[in-house]
């Protein structure tokens, strides 16, 4: 852990100076501090490959394209007032999740286990998608296409528990990680689309906090799966 201490309180330090600009509605210090904060991110997950014998240079990669469609997220909800660029936003986010999904899926596969979880999940996403229809507009198809997509890389993040690609602490970094990246979506979607909440960029917490977990799953693999098949490339 010791590798991720520094680049992990200068993400908690950028992030708190972002949130105080968003609550300020600072786009000078926005444009600053989150790139910064994003660019973090990929540090924390190029940092795996100085970890030898705990890493895998496809799980790297593969998690590393999903990261960069996310930054280019992170890039467009910078100018969100603009309904152009927060369809740009929510695309990126979209397709990043696609390959989050695609890859947790890969390595762990498709069980019975995933049943109680998607069937949860499933719920989760009824009633959120109800709860927002009355201020969709003529965002009903994006929004539901896109809640369905979480709610799959949510089942995917909580299917690493099985299969044995991933260990016990990479399953716990990856569910909590997708989990609080799921909770800044629904965050920012009832802000958005239901009830303005003057606070909703604190959800940039929940966001910062699950990607970091998600690319510091990349730096702790044993010795057998580190060193096993080649998935992702």
């Amino acid at each position: 852990m010791d590798l991720y201490w520094a680049p992990l309180a200068l993400l908690a330090v950028s992030v708190v100076l972002l949130i105080r600009a968003e609550f300020a509605e600072d786009q000078a210090r926005i444009r600053v501090f989150k790139p910064i904060s994003s660019s973090l991110l990929v540090v924390i997950l190029l940092l795996s490959s100085a970890r030898p014998g705990q890493y895998r240079a496809d799980y790297t990669l593969a998690m590393l394209a999903g990261m960069l469609l996310c930054f280019g997220g992170d890039m467009a909800l910078m100018f969100q007032q603009n309904i152009k660029a927060f369809r740009a936003g929510l695309a990126f986010f979209l397709l990043g999740h696609v390959v989050y999904s695609i890859v947790f899926a890969a390595a762990a596969g498709f069980r019975r286990e995933d049943a109680a979880s998607g069937a949860v999940l499933l719920a989760l996403a009824i009633a959120l998608y109800l709860y927002l229809l009355p201020g969709l507009g003529g965002m009903k198809a994006p929004v539901v296409f896109y809640i369905v997509v979480i709610s799959f890389m949510m089942n995917r993040a909580v299917s690493t528990f099985h299969g044995g690609f991933f260990n016990r602490d990479q399953a716990v970094m990856i569910t909590l990680g997708a989990a609080l990246f799921y909770v800044s979506d629904v965050i920012l979607a009832v802000s958005r689309f239901r009830k303005r909440w003057r606070y909703n960029r604190a959800s940039l917490a929940f966001y910062y906090g699950g990607q970091a977990l998600l690319m510091m799953s990349a730096g702790f693999f044993k010795t057998r799966t580190a060193h096993g098949p080649r998935y992702f490339c």
